[in-house]
């Protein structure tokens, strides 16, 4: 922006953590230097949940569409109606409707999965060894990343559930799974 006359005021902070320095930059001047560096704070922590929730859990890889939607405009002009607004049919409606509710259904259940695997890593990262089974560059002493904890879920949960057949989901499992009869494989070859 520099150049184009849109000059305004900043407010730096310089903060010293160890042995890193950082410059930390406000266009709200009413901020105390704590604020400022408690909103960095948060808005790192925010960045690295989206980081986590797109590479671990890809909690953005949803392909729900509909046919019903119209394709997006990204170059639409203040005064046109919106393309949604063109559309009246109530079945149309309906399936945008729908769509909309299962691209919301999958970020819902990604979330509780994000929260599942970090509320799994704080709690049980010091009582379970074998969540340090994989090569990390730098590992953490006390806490293992919600990564990790996929990994070790991935790696080991079928143990759990074989040791564990009285368990609801299991059986639930059970009930839904078509038992193939022996004979019926051997009339393939």
């Amino acid at each position: 922006m520099w150049g184009q006359g849109l000059y305004q005021e900043l407010r730096f902070v310089l903060v010293q953590y160890g042995e890193r320095s950082s410059i930390l930059v406000s266009t709200d001047k009413s901020l105390t230097a704590t604020d400022i560096i408690q909103l960095y704070g948060h808005s790192f922590k925010i960045e690295s949940t989206f980081r986590e929730m797109k590479q671990v859990i890809d909690g953005f890889g949803y392909h729900f569409w509909s046919k019903s939607m119209p394709k997006l405009n990204r170059y639409l002009k203040k005064r046109e109606t919106h393309p949604l607004e063109k559309i009246t049919e109530a079945k149309d409606q309906e399936n945008i409707r729908l769509t909309i509710k299962a691209i919301e259904g999958y970020m819902m259940c990604s979330c509780i999965a994000m929260g599942l695997l970090q509320l799994i890593s704080v709690r049980y990262s010091h009582r379970v060894p074998g969540l340090f089974f994989r090569y990390l560059r730098t590992p953490s002493k006390a806490v293992v990343s919600e990564a990790t904890v996929k990994a070790y879920l991935q790696r080991s949960i079928i143990y759990l559930f074989a040791r564990n057949p009285h368990l609801s989901i299991i059986q639930i499992i059970h009930s839904k799974q078509e038992i193939r009869d022996v004979e019926d494989d051997s009339l393939a070859s």
